[in-house]
């Protein structure tokens, strides 16, 4: 083994703060260009082997509609929540969680209706399972115990509304 060692290079084009590295920056430039402007349009032009190309093999802007192709403008991405912390793991929660009285028939929507579906308490609390293995090691321990508690809550609670 040479003295030099093991060259680690670093080949993400995002900078920790999410911003595009300054090589990279000509994917912004590009993705900006309206098709008019690109300099090899390949909208109706056959490749050099004469096949014609799938959709599969065309980017999406190649396949969207005329009108569709008019320049967009950037996604803004919205704040994070209030002073400025993101959202974490019990906010996931809630928001997984947030229907499951109404499919279970224990919450009436505004409407006064009840909007009990239990093949969709189901799915939800399903998915919550998943998200419990997927997660497993991973998670400190009060959020662990609170999806566990969660889970313990929303099948029983599934249990008794099925019979």
């Amino acid at each position: 083994m040479s003295e030099d060692g093991i060259k680690v290079t670093d080949k993400r084009i995002f900078t920790p703060e999410g911003d595009l590295k300054e090589e990279y920056r000509f994917l912004e430039d590009e993705a900006r260009k309206t098709p008019s402007e690109s300099a090899e349009p390949s909208v109706g032009r056959m490749p050099a082997g004469g096949e014609e190309t799938s959709e599969a093999a065309r980017s999406p802007d190649e396949v969207a509609a005329p009108e569709a192709q008019a320049e967009r403008p950037p996604l803004d991405m919205p704040s994070p929540g209030p002073e400025g912390e993101s959202p974490g793991f019990f906010d996931l929660l809630a928001v997984l969680s947030e229907p499951i009285p109404f499919y279970l028939g224990d919450a009436t929507l505004p409407s006064g209706e009840s909007g009990e579906d239990l093949h969709l308490a189901r799915l939800y609390i399903d998915l919550l399972d998943l998200l419990r293995q997927k997660t497993a090691g991973n998670l400190t321990v009060p959020e662990a115990n609170a999806l566990e508690d969660l889970l313990y809550r929303l099948r029983l609670r599934y249990v008794q509304k099925r019979g």
